[in-house]
């Protein structure tokens, strides 16, 4: 660093956000904890309330606190689901204003569950394959649902992302259907694709069941590439 750089002076809410920061990072505030007062905190640091309200709310972005009005904030445990769900609404617009996005996304997709099935296929218990055969059980009863079928599909994916026993993985891929619902719903009742679907699923959760690797991902890459063209930007869509 340039020691002849001049000091920035810091707002003030910044370095009340710091604080607060540390505070929760450090353990004296816990996940389920009630923040202090505004009251409080104006006293502790020494502030006006609107740097303790936008520190607040910048630790409400970050996912590090939840805001109730009439109520105090609360401290909330990170997780990796918590995290990646601070970026739904910028991954959206993204999506929205590029079809290439939207492009990328479905490959990396697939680039994505056919190394999770791999890992379902090596690590299934006969519990997971259970699982997964109830929850395809359910989504054969909601044909005709787009939006409980859709729900169901994302179910089934998430339940193999988990059998890793990585919450990391697990969120990824929550995250990832999550930005792909909303162009994939409308077009499925139109499709007739369904049937399609449910078969796939059921030859997919029939290799896990086998424990092989090589015929997970040969049937879950047989299965993406075809639905892939389901999930269809919306100026196609208006098309």
């Amino acid at each position: 660093m340039d020691q002849s750089e001049p000091i920035v002076r810091r707002k003030l809410s910044d370095e009340v956000f710091s604080r607060l920061k540390r505070l929760i990072t450090s353990g004296e505030f816990n996940p389920g904890d009630e923040m202090p007062s505004e009251r409080e905190l104006m006293h502790r640091f020494g502030v006006g309330r609107p740097a303790i309200r936008e520190a607040m709310q910048a630790l409400a972005s970050m996912g590090l606190v939840a805001i109730s009005h009439g109520e105090r904030a609360k401290v909330l445990k990170l997780t990796a689901e918590s995290i990646l769900r601070q970026v739904d609404g910028a991954a959206k617009i993204m999506l929205s204003s590029s079809k290439d996005s939207l492009e990328h996304l479905k490959t990396a997709r697939i680039f994505f569950e056919r190394g999770m099935v791999r890992e379902a296929a090596e690590r299934a218990t006969p519990a997971d394959i259970s699982a997964l055969e109830s929850i395809l059980d359910r989504q054969r009863g909601l044909l005709g649902d787009a939006d409980g079928f859709i729900d169901a599909d994302m179910e089934l994916h998430k339940k193999i992302a988990a059998i890793s026993g990585n919450p990391i993985y697990a969120a990824v891929s929550a995250a990832m259907l999550g930005w792909l619902k909303e162009y994939h719903t409308e077009m499925l009742i139109w499709t007739g694709k369904e049937k399609y679907t449910l078969a796939e699923h059921q030859k997919i959760i029939e290799r896990i069941a086998a424990g092989d690797p090589d015929g997970a991902e040969r049937e879950m890459v047989k299965h993406l590439e075809r639905s892939r063209a389901l999930y269809v930007a919306a100026e196609s869509r208006a098309s």
